[in-house]
Order: structure tokens, then C-alpha cells, then sequence
């Protein structure tokens, strides 16, 4: 793909202006940050603050919403949409303001508090793993790859390197602060694209004539079961790590429910956004080799140049958004979370702890994607792994209906989860087929609920 010499200014314009943002924040910071202030930005996010933040942080994957799209149709809104709104809303109504009643700093501090150390630890070294952004710094080398002719894996490379050098010293701050940027180019850029495809193209009738018939169904072609799997594993949203932290950030608990109120509302925007552009994709490139591309494909033929150009900054806002938070939030899960709970840390070491951290989870983020050729795999096989590991275990710790157990049973109800999920996948990528036919989320959620149950209180 080919854009023209406007369209790179202002993609390169779009970089510079991020950096000075996120480098600005910490300039403007006055005094000696304290971890707290570093971890959570002092605990001050405003509403419109949290709404972008949160908004472009959740949806940075865009090329894997645009490759559904292409492939299933609307079923994207019912398998990429409707779930996470769903469980959004749930938090928003049992869960936000309890999270920002415990001012707690991170996810592991709830394990912590009703469990005791082992099983922070592991809730730890789960949230490290499950939240480096391995699937959105493959998206940044795809998006490389096409734009370039780069090798895939420099862009993953520059991306997850370049993403960590305003939060070694900006932190929280840094983070949110050019998250709001984000978020207003990811809709000014579907926003411009989806009327220059109507004008050239046509409407709804446009579309209805030249894709699929199973474009316009709910399932798209798939299985009940497949897309059963993906409301469950959405339930990975009342264990959100980017949710609680935001939670934690705001000035009060009412502050913590409106703004995910707000966020679901901009995510149903945006969806339609994507999803319309996607089946405009599908309807205009019937041939288009890899499915990945049909937004950027899409924008080259139908935008102008310059337009073009703000379209490429509004995917690349999308994508970058997530990196940034979701690196800080791994950093966060290694430094202060793991580290400092193995070898107890002063202020300033938990801060040097998550710097140096923020390396070590851009070196996974590389390996990871390197390793895997599929954003919409990623996110299926992490998402089934650590939702049975995490879900329980939390949400358990915000009731009193179940009695606390013993640290080693709580590491076991984590764990062995964790692990039946994890042989589930093996054998299908061994097999191509999963045992018993089933998604891996069902047998390794079984085995979680398995473990809950044994904790019940009795009636006296």
C-alpha cells in the first residue's frame, strides 16, 4: 500500500504531537512524584478524562475487529459488541464503586487483602502475562508491514519499544494524557471514512446487494457454540485490569460508574463505525487477500488524499492507545505488584521497579506476537486462560457469601484452571481439534465454579 506524501506528513505530525504530549505531562509535574502519584496519576482523573482513557484503551483492536467484519458481517456487533457491553454494564453497577472504595492500587491488592500473599503473587504474575499487548504491537507491525514493506517483526519491535519511552517517566499521567488524543483521532477517523464510502458507493441497499447473505445474519456462518465462547470469555471484563485502575484514579466512587456508563455509549458509536466500514470493505473488495487489511485497503481507495492520511492516524490512535496502557498496567503487575511483594520495596523502589518492568513486558509483548500470527487467537486463548484463573477469585472478594480459604486452596482454584484451559488449546494446536468438541473457557470455567461452590457458607 502506497499513501501519498501528505498522508505521511500528518501520520509523522500525529507521532510528534503524541510524544510532546506524553513527555509534556511529566514536565508539568511539580515536586518529587510519589508512587501513588506515579501508579494512578493522584488519584484526580476527571470524567472526560476517564471516558477517553478507558474508551481508547478497551478497543485497540482494530485490524482484528476490521478482519471479523470482512469475514462475519454484523455478527461482529454480536460477538465483539453486545458481550463486552453487557459485562461493562455489570461493572459499572455491582463493581465500580466498590474498586475506588478500596483504595486499593491494583487488581492483585483484592487477592492480597482476603487471601494473603500466595495468591496475590500468582494474581500478579497472571495480570503480567494476560496484559502485556502482545496482540496490539502485532497490529502496529502488520500495519508497518503494509505501509513500509518492513518486516512484520521490526514494526512489532519499534512499536513496543517506542511505546514505553514517555511512561518510564511520565507514568499514569503520561498514559491518560495521550490517551485523549487517541480517542479523538479513532473517531474522527471512521467518522470521515464511512460518508466518502456512501457518496462513492451507495447505502444500506449497496451493501445488502453485494455481500454474503450470512453477512447480515447474527451468527455470520458460525457455530452457536463459538459464539457462546465469547460472552464468556467477554466476562474477562469484571477482572479488567484497565477497568480498576481508571476505578482507582477518579476523584470519587460516582465519578468511577457514570464514566463507564459514558464509555459503553462511545463504544456502541464506534462499533457501528467499524462494523459499517467493515461490510463497505467486504462489499467493494471481493478479492482482497488478507482480511486484516480491509480497512486500510478500504481507506486507499475510497479517501482522498490527507483524509486518507487522518484515517491512518485514527487506526494507529486505536491500536497505539492500547499498547501504552496495557504495557504500564504489565509493568505495573511485575514492579510493584510481583517484585515488591517478594522483596519488600520503599516509594521510590516500587517506581525504579515498574520502570525497569516496563522493558521486561515490551520484550514479551515481541516474543509473543512474533509468535503468533493471529490477533483474534491471541485474544481467544488468553482471554480463556485467564478468565477461569482470575474471575472467581475476584469477584469472590467482594462478597462475604463464601467462606476465605486457606491461601493454598485459593492457588489451587487458580491455578488448575488455568492449566485445563491451557491443555485444551495445546491439544488443539497439536490436533487442530479440541477435546470433546469444546471451547477450552467451558471445561477450565467448570473446574473455577467447581472450587467456588466447595466455599459456600452453610446456612446455621
Amino acid at each position: 500500500m502506497s499513501l501519498h506524501p501528505l498522508d505521511w506528513i500528518i501520520i509523522v505530525g500525529f507521532f510528534v504531537f503524541q510524544a510532546y504530549l506524553g513527555f509534556h505531562s511529566r514536565c508539568q509535574q511539580r515536586g518529587v512524584m510519589d508512587a501513588a502519584d506515579y501508579l494512578l496519576g493522584g488519584r484526580r482523573l476527571t470524567l472526560p478524562v476517564f471516558v477517553a482513557s478507558l474508551v481508547s484503551t478497551w478497543y485497540g483492536g482494530i485490524l482484528g475487529v476490521g478482519e471479523y467484519s470482512f469475514r462475519y458481517g454484523i455478527s461482529n456487533w454480536v460477538v465483539f459488541g453486545l458481550p463486552y457491553y453487557i459485562w461493562a454494564l455489570v461493572f459499572a453497577i455491582f463493581l465500580a464503586r466498590r474498586a475506588r472504595r478500596t483504595h486499593f492500587i491494583s487488581l492483585p491488592d483484592h487477592l492480597g487483602a482476603a487471601y494473603g500473599r500466595g495468591p496475590a503473587l500468582v494474581g500478579a504474575a497472571v495480570v503480567f502475562v494476560m496484559t502485556v499487548p502482545a496482540a496490539y504491537v502485532l497490529m502496529m507491525g502488520d500495519l508497518a508491514r503494509m505501509l513500509l514493506n518492513w518486516p512484520t517483526w521490526v514494526g512489532i519491535s519499534l512499536s513496543a519499544l517506542l511505546s514505553i519511552t514517555y511512561l518510564v517517566t511520565g507514568g499514569f499521567r503520561s498514559s491518560v494524557r495521550v490517551d485523549v488524543l487517541q480517542f479523538v483521532c479513532m473517531f474522527g477517523g471512521f467518522a470521515l471514512i464511512i460518508p466518502f464510502a456512501i457518496h462513492q458507493y451507495g447505502g444500506w441497499s449497496f451493501i445488502t446487494q453485494n455481500v454474503p447473505a450470512t453477512h447480515l445474519t447474527w451468527h455470520g456462518g458460525n457455530s452457536g457454540w463459538y459464539i457462546a465462547s465469547w460472552y464468556f470469555i467477554a466476562a474477562a471484563t469484571l477482572v479488567e485490569p484497565a477497568f480498576y485502575q481508571r476505578c482507582y484514579a477518579t476523584e470519587n466512587e460516582a465519578l468511577a460508574r457514570r464514566g463507564i456508563l459514558w464509555s459503553i455509549v462511545f463504544w456502541i458509536i464506534f462499533d457501528f463505525m467499524t462494523t459499517t466500514a467493515g461490510l463497505y470493505a467486504r462489499a467493494v473488495l471481493v478479492a482482497l487477500p488478507d482480511p486484516q487489511t480491509s480497512y486500510p485497503a478500504l481507506a486507499i481507495r475510497v479517501l482522498p488524499p490527507g483524509i486518507c492520511g487522518l484515517f491512518f492516524v485514527g487506526v494507529i490512535a486505536t491500536v497505539i492507545s492500547t499498547v501504552d496502557s496495557y504495557m504500564f498496567i504489565s509493568a505495573t503487575a511485575l514492579g510493584r505488584d510481583l517484585l515488591s511483594r517478594l522483596r519488600p520495596l520503599t516509594d521510590r523502589g516500587v517506581k525504579a521497579a515498574t520502570r525497569w518492568a516496563l522493558p521486561a513486558s515490551a520484550v514479551l509483548a515481541i516474543i509473543l506476537a512474533v509468535g503468533s500470527r493471529s490477533v483474534i487467537a491471541l485474544w481467544r486463548d488468553l482471554g480463556s486462560i485467564g478468565v477461569p484463573i482470575m474471575l472467581l477469585p475476584i469477584l469472590t472478594t467482594f462478597t462475604r457469601r463464601f467462606r476465605r480459604p486457606h491461601a493454598a486452596y485459593v492457588i489451587a482454584w487458580m491455578l488448575i484452571p488455568g492449566l485445563v484451559a491451557t491443555f485444551w488449546i495445546a491439544t488443539r494446536i497439536a490436533t487442530k481439534h479440541y477435546p470433546l468438541g469444546l471451547q477450552p473457557i467451558f471445561p477450565a470455567l467448570a473446574v473455577s465454579i467447581a472450587f467456588t461452590i466447595g466455599l459456600l457458607r452453610k446456612k446455621p
